[in-house]
């Protein structure tokens, strides 16, 4: 067999395939048309974690006000002597506060509503209604908005639920995954004559 030496052609036919080479790679290298979205996807992840864990807190605090707000108010009816001399019920009270937590809540099956009179400040002991696995108790709650002039706590309790969890705002504390909200009125009746 006779083995054929490569011409002068072939060898100018490689260099230039080389140097073609060479120039495409070069000028990939400075192509600019899609480094936009090459860089946005390599952000995207975090910020989007970013804007959930943002949003997830808004959320949740702005919830906690609302609720701190409407048994603030709500309480007020005791306070007062209107809930005693009108007869409220735990049910009618509740409602009461439901009726302050239209939008965000759902109220009859999530919001959970403790009234208890003290006989001074300095005896008042508050825990938090949690079972053994750190889920809200759904029993248990009292209802004893008491007579002129006793020190009375009202207080709510709510399971938000954290729709974005694990993003690094991994703020809930109930065993379920969800966030306590939990607000608390504490005050001396008015010395109604009832």
């Amino acid at each position: 067999m006779k083995t054929r030496s490569p011409s002068p052609d072939d060898a100018t036919r490689a260099r230039g395939a080389r140097a073609s080479l060479g120039i495409a790679v070069a000028r990939l290298g400075r192509d600019q048309r899609g480094a936009t979205a090459v860089e946005f996807s390599l952000v995207a992840v975090p910020f989007f974690a970013l804007i959930f864990a943002i949003f997830n807190t808004a959320f949740a605090i702005f919830a906690a006000n609302t609720l701190e707000t409407a048994v603030a108010d709500t309480a007020r009816l005791i306070r007062t002597g209107q809930a005693q001399t009108s007869g409220l019920t735990a049910d009618t009270f509740k409602a009461k506060i439901c009726g302050q937590l239209v939008y965000m809540f759902n109220c009859n099956a999530g919001l959970y509503v403790d009234v208890e009179t003290y006989p001074t400040f300095g005896t008042i002991a508050l825990s938090l209604p949690l079972d053994t696995n750190k889920n809200l108790k759904t029993t248990g709650y009292a209802f004893t908005p008491g007579h002129g002039g006793d020190i009375v706590v009202v207080r709510a309790f709510y399971a938000w639920p954290i729709i974005v969890n694990g993003l690094g705002n991994n703020f809930t504390n109930l065993g379920n995954g969800d966030l306590l909200l939990a607000a608390t009125s504490a005050f001396r009746n008015e010395p109604f004559s009832w």
